[in-house]
């Protein structure tokens, strides 16, 4: 079990901690345009999943903002951010920081890809930062769960798996 805080408190995760080399779960989320989006939609991509509470704070935004201008510079890999924000609220503050490089899903309706992924966090119906890189045959290639959910992951580690992954 991951032990992740949240303002230095423990939260509690809903749901399995993934490991390397595990089968990525199938999701359901909503884009932008409130279309339901699964792993599926990514078959045969890699994928690199940015995992954020709320992309309204300053480290999910400069998380994302950072990942977007690097899915620019990634062969083969498509980047996704996750939260629990409204597909609203997403395309919102997509358009704001003219973001155009990845797709932006909501988590809101029921949480299933924050269960999935072991990073619903339970007291705050938020999801917990982390980054997951899955390969083209939906195996998890690596898998960051920050301790601290205010921190910042390590970018340079989750860009090279990407870079790495098949």
């Amino acid at each position: 079990m991951v032990n992740v805080t949240f303002k230095q408190q423990a939260v509690t995760l809903v749901g399995n901690e993934l490991k390397v080399g595990d089968q990525a779960p199938d999701f359901k989320v909503l884009d932008n345009d409130l279309e339901e989006k699964s792993l599926s939609d990514y078959k045969g991509k890699i994928k690199l999943i940015s995992v954020v509470p709320s992309i309204d704070t300053g480290v999910c935004s400069i998380q994302t903002n950072r990942f977007n201008e690097e899915a620019k510079k990634l062969d083969n890999v498509h980047v996704l951010t996750v939260s629990m924000d409204l597909p609203f609220a997403q395309k919102r503050w997509r358009e704001v920081n003219n973001v155009e490089s990845l797709d932006m899903l909501s988590d809101h309706l029921d949480g299933n890809f924050g269960e999935g992924y072991g990073v619903l966090i339970k007291e705050l119906r938020l999801l917990a930062r982390s980054i997951f890189v899955v390969d083209s045959n939906d195996k998890v290639t690596y898998a960051e769960y920050v301790s601290e959910v205010s921190d910042h992951p390590d970018y340079d580690k989750a860009l090279e798996a990407a870079n790495q992954a098949k």
